[in-house]
C-alpha cells in the first residue's frame, strides 16, 4: 500500500467502481451480511496499511497535528464542510457538516455499502498512522445522522 496523492474523493470513487461488481458477486454467492463483513474486514485491513504508508511517507515523528495536517486531500475539492471545535497537540474535534463521500456512494447506488468503503476506514486508518491516535464517532451522515462526528484523542505522552 502507497501513499495517494489523488483528492481522496477521487481515490474513492476509484476504489468503489472496482469494488462494486466484486461486492455484488459477493453478495449473489455468500449473501448480503457475509459479503459486508469481508468487505468490511479487507477495508479496515487496508486503512491501517494505507495509515503506516502516509506515515512513512511524512519522513518526520507522527503526533495527532502532524495526523490533522493531512485532512486538506480528504476536504480536496470541497469533499467535506467542516466545523471545527478544538485543535491542541491532545486532542482534535470538528464535526462534518456536508459529505460529498455519502452524496457520491448515492449516486452510485452504493449507500448501503457506503460506510463500509469510507467510514469505516477512519478510525483504522488513523491507527496505521500513530497507534496513540484515537478516534471516538457516535454518528455519520452516510448512517442518516445531521453532521459526523470527529474526537480524534492523544493517547501517548505529552
Amino acid at each position: 500500500m502507497s501513499k495517494t496523492d489523488l483528492p481522496i474523493l477521487e481515490q474513492r470513487r476509484i476504489e468503489a467502481n472496482i469494488i462494486q461488481p466484486i461486492f455484488e458477486e459477493m453478495a449473489a454467492q455468500l449473501g448480503q451480511e457475509k459479503a459486508k463483513e469481508i468487505l468490511g474486514t479487507a477495508i479496515k485491513k487496508n486503512a491501517i496499511a494505507q495509515g503506516k504508508a502516509y506515515a512513512a511517507a511524512s519522513g518526520e515523528d507522527t503526533d495527532l497535528l502532524s495526523f490533522h495536517a493531512l485532512l486538506p486531500q480528504w476536504k480536496a475539492n470541497g469533499a467535506l464542510e467542516t466545523e471545527i471545535l478544538e485543535e491542541s497537540p491532545s486532542t482534535v474535534s470538528y464535526n462534518v457538516i456536508r459529505c460529498k463521500y455519502a452524496e457520491m456512494y448515492k449516486d452510485m447506488g452504493l449507500a448501503e455499502i457506503g460506510h463500509l468503503l469510507s467510514c469505516g476506514r477512519d478510525g483504522t486508518f488513523c491507527t496505521g498512522y500513530d497507534e496513540r491516535i484515537g478516534l471516538e464517532r457516535t454518528q455519520t451522515i452516510m448512517q442518516g445522522a445531521s453532521h459526523c462526528d470527529f474526537r480524534y484523542k492523544w493517547k501517548g505522552e505529552d
